[in-house]
């Protein structure tokens, strides 16, 4: 196969399949999507091609034969019909104001007139949507497609300010209104965005609005399978570990087939380099600023089990940690379980470059140390590649140490129990290393399992103010947390680490080693 172009940035279908780009082909869902129903909503992380999506949706509707040629819609499709269609798009720019949100409104609905050769004399945003619609209609004799990108761009770009984010999701409560009242002149809707507003919220009564987000037969609608991997980008992959790219960016999943961030592969085909493409676009610290306020425990968050109602559960004054996790891609779904009467969902990061990134995010966050961070992990993996544990307890000791007094007083996170564990957890799992949180076993949960360089490592944490010192190594050995690691015939090396609340630092690290020989 030859090499094509990479779609780097492209949100265009015509540009994408002009250009001699790659393109895996999303048109056997699409077709799905219109045979079965009329109205969706589609709520998918940023940088997932939810805008090629609505793009290559409006080529379709439009009948732009030429650009499916060799896909699967080619020979399925009516190119004889041809719809109108609106698009709206918030995804350009930021606005702060009822205003400038009106005026944005104004603006694309007027845009669109042109483009359809139509004309009203209504002036007010409901009124002109509506004459769009009908007239479009009137005009062609084809009911109406109305696709709307980044539906919530607006309101959540203003979650710093809730009251203009209020006033935001008024303003396109009373838009997106029209969708639902003029449904006898409308063929098609889809409205796609990061976050999954409440219906009651936001959608006033839009109660024929299919909500596809949580649907195994559309979890591949947007992003790239193991299959499209290893099928449509087989000349990229030379030289590249596909068990490494797995690991680094697979794993998101909506209870269907897991895929790939789109930003993610092709970056790393053209750099040819493992890194946090998606993450460094910006992790908004809106985000990491709520974690730490609520005093999120950081080892718990990639292992939650939640009711499905609470993922869904999203507006501005009422933003369930989980939900903004998951609705933002931090976490995803690892399995949905059905009880008999509610489902519950499985929690999980997605892979490798989100736990790493979230997890070093929250390390700055947990210790207020600045460009000490990067030292003091470089120091922490240096000092556990060679089993010494005086220097990787020194190293700990230096991370609390270094923790400014003025933080302490001014943050109140650092006064809760869970707080020194999520900072070591959090760095540990800033190093990408294979960590088991509050791992499970017949006698208990112990607190921490990393297996790093053919060994494992069991921390059990305790703070002195509630426990006796010495408790923690003392706790490993009375419950027997080596016994599930013993057949792997590994040295097992059983670590117990004490805090002081009050002294604000680690106070006992005591290790014992069990070698390969005594565990046989």
């Amino acid at each position: 196969m030859a090499r094509l172009k990479l779609p780097i940035g492209i949100q265009t279908f015509s540009k994408l399949r002009e250009g001699g780009c790659y393109y895996v082909d999303k048109t056997p869902l699409m077709l799905k999507l219109v045979e079965e129903g009329t109205h969706y909503f589609l709520s998918r992380p940023r940088r997932f091609g939810k805008s090629l999506l609505l793009d290559t949706l409006a080529e379709l509707f439009e009948g732009n034969e030429p650009l499916f040629r060799g896909l699967h819609a080619h020979d399925r499709w009516d190119w004889s019909r041809r719809a109108p269609v609106i698009r709206l798009s918030f995804a350009e720019g930021v606005l702060h104001s009822a205003e400038a949100l009106d005026q944005r409104i104004h603006g694309m609905l007027r845009e669109q007139m042109q483009r359809l050769e139509i004309t009203t004399e209504d002036d007010s945003i409901v009124g002109r949507f509506i004459e769009l619609i009908r007239q479009a209609h009137a005009l062609t004799g084809e009911r109406v497609v109305v696709l709307v990108d980044e539906y919530d761009k607006p309101i959540l770009d203003n979650l710093t300010r809730p009251e203009i984010a209020r006033e935001m999701r008024d303003g396109l409560r009373n838009l997106y209104s029209v969708i639902k009242g003029q449904d006898a002149h409308i063929r098609f809707a889809f409205l796609t965005g990061v976050s999954k507003f409440s219906k009651v919220s936001i959608f006033s009564g839009l109660n024929n609005l299919s909500d596809i987000t949580i649907d195994p037969g559309y979890s591949a609608l947007c992003g790239y399978t193991q299959r499209d991997l290893e099928t449509v980008f087989a000349p990229e992959l030379d030289g590249l570990d596909l068990d490494e790219i797995r690991r680094w960016y697979n794993g998101y999943n909506w209870t269907g087939e897991s895929v790939y961030n789109p930003f993610d592969v092709l970056l790393l085909f053209q750099k040819r380099q493992f890194r946090p493409w998606w993450f460094e676009t910006g992790t908004p610290s809106f985000l990491i600023d709520v974690l730490t306020r609520r005093h999120q425990y950081v080892p718990r968050l990639g292992q939650q089990i939640v009711l499905e109602s609470l993922l869904s559960r999203f507006d501005v004054d009422d933003m369930p940690s989980e939900a903004l996790l998951f609705q933002s891609g931090y976490l995803t779904i690892d399995r949905a379980e059905w009880t008999g009467e509610r489902y519950l969902y499985h929690l999980r990061y997605p892979n490798l470059e989100v736990r790493m990134g979230l997890t070093e995010q929250l390390l700055y966050a947990l210790t207020a140390s600045g460009e000490a961070t990067g030292e003091h992990l470089y120091r922490l993996r240096q000092c556990l590649a060679a089993n010494d544990f005086p220097s990787l307890a020194g190293r700990i000791e230096s991370l609390f140490a270094g923790i400014p007094s003025d933080w302490y007083r001014n943050n109140p996170i650092a006064q809760y129990e869970g707080y020194y564990a999520s900072v070591f957890y959090a760095a540990f799992a800033a190093l990408a290393l294979d960590v088991r949180p509050e791992d499970a076993s017949n006698q208990g949960r112990l607190d921490m399992a990393l297996r790093f360089n053919g060994q494992v490592y069991l921390f059990e944490f305790k703070v002195v103010e509630r426990e006796p010192e010495g408790r923690a190594l003392q706790q490993i050995k009375d419950r027997g947390y080596a016994d599930k690691y013993r057949a792997d015939a590994q040295p097992i090396h059983l670590i117990g680490v004490e805090f002081s609340r009050e002294r604000r630092a680690v106070v006992g690290f005591e290790v014992e080693t069990l070698t390969a020989g005594a565990i046989d």
